[in-house]
């Protein structure tokens, strides 16, 4: 089992669509397993899944996701979404976009992670972290929705 993993229910479930081709996701890689590292211990627990279309996207395969999950050294499930069902359930859009669901599964976040794609240093808001914070502290989130940056999810 991924490092911070645990097999119950968390508090807190972040739900992140994501893949392995997509330049946004890539540059975001790092930072899913540092809040995974950051918050796994407070009751938040992070899962990755992957629907994009991998008959055209091969890089996009379960076969591939391993190979990324241990080269990245994910601490956190990245499943596959073959049948593209959960993705389609959560309404995803983009690569990656995100959803912190509560104790009772309601939607308490759904969104980008921070703004700024590029540079983690640069960030100067980081809207998943402040909605994990307010959530953690009993807190309403201050900004419950933003706009996902990203690849389109590859539908077939």
């Amino acid at each position: 089992m991924p490092e911070g993993y645990k097999c119950c229910c968390w508090p807190y479930s972040l739900v992140v669509v994501s893949c392995n081709h997509c330049p946004t996701v890539v540059a975001y890689e790092d930072r899913m397993v540092q809040i995974q590292r950051d918050y796994a211990g407070k009751g938040v627990g992070l899962v990755a899944i992957n629907p994009n279309d991998d008959k055209k996207y091969p890089e996009d395969s379960y076969q591939e996701m391993v190979k990324r999950a241990r080269a990245k050294g994910f601490n956190f499930p990245y499943l596959r979404d073959e049948a593209q069902e959960v993705a389609r359930s959560y309404g995803a859009q983009r690569t990656p976009e995100v959803y912190v669901l509560d104790s009772e599964r309601r939607l308490r976040y759904h969104g980008r992670i921070d703004d700024n794609v590029n540079d983690a240093k640069s960030v100067k808001s980081h809207d998943l972290r402040k909605a994990l914070d307010a959530l953690l502290a009993g807190k309403e989130v201050p900004v419950a929705e933003t706009t996902a940056v990203g690849c389109t999810i590859k539908w077939r």
